[in-house]
């Protein structure tokens, strides 16, 4: 898998303040954009657990931890199919 490189700057008072360092901080920050992205449905499940580089179960997993209910978008699929 091909990745690119995004850099973000980040004020070092941020991580002091969440008490973490840059690497946990960077993968939580594309985890809780993988979560934002399939919430807004831009992503598929399959998609957002690849930005934040997990299984598909195992990102699935994670949804409840940010309040957003697993397989939402397949949901809509299904509901816009039946319309």
């Amino acid at each position: 898998m091909m990745t690119q490189q995004i850099v973000i700057n980040v004020p070092e008072s941020v991580l002091q303040a969440e008490n973490t360092n840059k690497d946990a901080f960077a993968r939580e920050l594309c985890l809780l954009a993988a979560v934002k992205l399939y919430e807004l449905g831009r992503f598929s499940s399959s998609r957002a657990a690849e930005l934040a580089g997990m299984s598909r179960v195992e990102f699935l997993m994670n949804l409840g931890r940010y309040q957003v209910f697993p397989l939402e978008a397949e949901l809509q699929d299904l509901e816009s199919e039946r319309a």
